[in-house]
């Protein structure tokens, strides 16, 4: 079969085994993801070997040292992957949840119930963990899952793909639940976008150019965020010491992932005093500082932003710094640059934080706490499939609720509408 003929036959397959997926009992979930856990230990030899030959194509291929580290599978990896699984083998299972019900008047009884989404496709860059990631979050989820990798982790994702399908039928579940696209082929993408009889939803998880790419040309509904541009605004009265651990620890701790800082915002009556304090803790830290006129003149070492630095996303030991006049002029500048992902006030004044909370539209907003927090992991979700920063369905971190939804059910004895 030739690619599309590939695609097409793996996506018909995928939806006839969402059906039986959706129905399968908490405790056969349990199951394949606990046994998944077991096989990742016992064919850890098998799963490095396969990594092993992406790795050196991608030596081959020039790809930096950073891509090669997000690439391997090492034993620390694969202990994650490990721990993972048995996290979400331990979450309540939120298929079947039945809440809101309520007597009508005309005496029926409506309710929702909550139900898998049907067939998920994943669509990925570099790092092979995610395949076992999303399968294991869209199965428990009651989904089938339609899983599509990067080319340079091809070997990788096959191997683990095998692996979560051969746990499936040890389990007596269909295997076609978990469907890996085998072929580096870029026409695969453009193919799987077109399944949308079959796939309810892609979520594309990877750079800005990949995820406005399946956006572009997906007739699928997509779940994305295309970067994160996370704010910090200092607010007047704010504790120095307090803020300037957050923004080095929004900035510093891993600067090259979504929910680090990326701006910080200072009100006017504290730069004088708390932009000298913590530019000295960036540089310690060996933070780039991009400044406002203001900012400048207060930081010497700063360099002037330019406008492009405003709604960047660095990722990297960089901060643009901007001294505002006060709160509505933090929230008009997140407004305008700000990618909806995670923004922080740091402040002492409740009313003020009441209106950041309520004013500012991100998926995580946050009150004297560090952007880094923003994760499913640290919000209690067990673990995520990925960051929405669009609002239909899901809106921030996506964990097992997300990947359902809830239809409405009725009981009735015999009514009618009159």
């Amino acid at each position: 079969m030739n690619v599309r003929e590939t695609v097409e036959k793996m996506a018909r397959e995928a939806r006839t085994a969402a059906r039986n997926t959706a129905a399968l009992p908490t405790g056969v979930k349990n199951d394949i993801l606990t046994t998944t856990a077991r096989m990742l230990v016992e064919q850890r030899d098998y799963i490095q070997t396969e990594n092993a030959r992406d790795l050196e194509a991608g030596r081959e291929k020039g790809l930096s040292p950073a891509m090669l580290d997000r690439l391997e599978l090492s034993d620390g990896v694969i202990d994650a992957m490990v721990r993972g699984l048995e996290e979400i083998a331990a979450l309540p299972d939120p298929v079947g949840e039945v809440d809101d019900m309520v007597r009508r008047p005309s005496g029926i009884l409506v309710g929702r119930m909550r139900i898998p989404l049907g067939v998920v496709a994943m669509i990925y860059e570099s790092r092979p963990n995610v395949t076992i990631d999303a399968a294991a979050l869209c199965l428990k989820a009651g989904n089938a899952v339609f899983l599509r990798g990067g080319s340079e982790a091809v070997h990788s994702n096959v191997a683990l793909g095998r692996i979560l399908r051969e746990a499936m039928t040890a389990s007596g579940a269909d295997a076609a639940a978990v469907q890996v696209v085998p072929t580096t082929d870029r026409e695969a993408v453009n193919v799987l976008l077109e399944q949308e009889d079959c796939i309810d939803l892609v979520i594309p998880r990877g750079g800005e150019s990949l995820i406005r790419f399946v956006a572009a040309n997906s007739r699928i509904p997509v779940l994305k965020h295309y970067k994160g541009v996370c704010h910090a605004f200092v607010d007047r009265g704010a504790d120095h010491e307090m803020a300037a651990r957050i923004i080095l620890n929004g900035k510093a701790q891993r600067p090259g992932v979504c929910n680090a800082l990326e701006t910080m915002l200072v009100h006017e009556a504290e730069a004088e005093t708390f932009l000298p304090f913590v530019a000295a803790r960036l540089k310690d830290a060996g933070v780039e500082i991009r400044g406002c006129e203001k900012t400048c003149a207060l930081v010497p070492e700063a360099r002037a932003a330019v406008p492009d630095d405003w709604p960047a996303e660095f990722l990297a030991l960089i901060l643009a710094v901007r001294v505002v006049g006060d709160l509505d002029a933090a929230m008009d500048h997140i407004d305008r640059y700000g990618s909806r992902h995670t923004e922080v006030i740091i402040t002492p004044d409740y009313a003020n934080s009441q209106r950041f909370l309520r004013e500012v539209d991100a998926a995580a907003v946050m009150v004297n706490a560090s952007s880094r927090f923003s994760d499913g992991g640290q919000f209690g979700l067990g673990s995520e499939i990925g960051i929405s920063t669009s609002k239909l369905h899901a809106y921030g971190p996506m964990g097992l609720r997300e990947l359902t939804a809830r239809k409405f059910i009725v009981y009735g004895e015999g009514e009618i509408r009159e």
